[in-house]
């Protein structure tokens, strides 16, 4: 199981990234959280997590990675019944069923689907390499992506199926699709925007119209929560009011800021050298990512770096601008920071596979 695997390989400075990030946003989860004890589990629950995500890291990597894309079909299967029994059983959280309550803890296999998509359409993209680039292989690929995605929408949960088709889009683009199909796909996907906005449930309409027409003397919801997290930031100036001193976050004007708006209690806490080391952080991720997969042996292992430096750049963007009043509110985490289990150890699980293709990047010698 483990011909070609040489350890020495094993990018180091990748984990040690990680590892630092996730110990910073546990501490900005302690801070954003203090005299809350209604989450007052929340740092201990992050750090079993983590601690979950660096076993999952070490065992994805030293199992060969087209191991894991020879199980496609079993995974695609598991992940789909997954996804279907959340829509069948699941009691709605927050106005959407999205998770199991398993010993107390909300399981989003939401989650771990952006990662299996990447092996699926890594798997995909390697079968397919001598076949023309035509409808028939873009389709066939998108089937495979909506085969999962269609179940999450009716969650509903617009975020990440967008956050999907971004990855099938990154990666299609990257395995060779002509121009006029990446020009019509755009045009559909916009004309299909336009169209489905009226379909929206009415939360989703609220966060676009919100974010179009803000209300300067909102009290609560969306716009009010942007609204303070403006203000975090602003607060924060170049180096913070100091760790744990945050007025927005310590006096709890700013919501859910250990999770969507985490991003807006760093730069208040750390100044903008704070948020410019979480920024350099995700960067340094993303470029290790994408060097893994310039450097694969296959196209398998090429996919999969791409795709989850896709995953892990688009979340991150789509938080920080969320948080900075760019985009409507989304409801993504920031990578590897928020506080979320599910979504931590599937991208740490996606960080074991981009180590599982590292690693064997180079052909044993004998």
């Amino acid at each position: 199981m483990n011909r070609g695997i040489s350890w020495r390989h094993f990018d180091f400075w990748l984990l040690g990234v990680i590892v630092f990030a996730i110990a910073f946003g546990v501490a900005m989860i302690r801070s954003a959280i203090a005299g809350n004890e209604e989450i007052a589990q929340s740092v201990t629950r992050q750090i079993q997590f983590a601690v979950i995500g660096l076993v999952v890291i070490i065992l994805v990597a030293s199992i060969d990675y087209r191991y894991w894309t020879a199980l496609y079909i079993p995974m695609y299967i598991v992940m789909m019944i997954l996804l279907i029994m959340i829509y069948i059983s699941a009691q709605p959280q927050f106005g959407a069923a999205r998770w199991f309550q398993v010993a107390g803890l909300f399981i989003q296999p939401t989650e771990l689907a952006k990662v299996v998509e990447v092996l699926i359409l890594a798997r995909y993209f390697e079968v397919t390499k001598d076949r023309p680039r035509d409808l028939k292989w873009i389709l066939g690929s998108l089937a495979w992506v909506w085969g999962l995605a269609i179940w999450i929408l009716l969650q509903p949960n617009l975020s990440n199926v967008i956050v999907m088709m971004v990855i099938w889009a990154a990666m299609i683009w990257i395995s060779g699709i002509q121009i006029k199909h990446l020009l019509w796909g755009a045009l559909i996907g916009i004309m299909g925007i336009a169209t489905a906005f009226p379909f929206l449930e009415q939360y989703q309409r609220d966060r676009v119209l919100t974010f179009l027409f803000p209300d300067a003397n909102a009290t609560y919801g969306a716009t009010y929560n942007v609204q303070q997290a403006l203000i975090a930031i602003g607060s924060g100036g170049l180096l913070g009011q100091g760790y744990g001193h945050g007025t927005q976050v310590q006096l709890r004007f700013l919501k859910v800021r250990h999770t969507d708006f985490i991003f807006s209690a760093i730069s208040e806490e750390f100044g903008m050298i704070g948020a410019g080391l979480v920024i350099a952080i995700l960067v340094f991720i993303v470029i290790r990512c994408l060097r893994t997969s310039r450097l694969a042996r296959d196209i398998t292992g090429a996919m999969i770096g791409y795709g989850i430096a896709v995953l892990i750049f688009f979340q991150g963007a789509v938080n920080i601008s969320v948080n900075m009043n760019i985009i409507p509110v989304s409801g993504l985490p920031l990578p590897f920071i928020s506080y979320g289990g599910s979504g931590l150890v599937s991208l740490m699980l996606g960080i074991g596979l981009v180590e599982s293709v590292i690693i064997r990047h180079r052909q044993m010698e004998f």
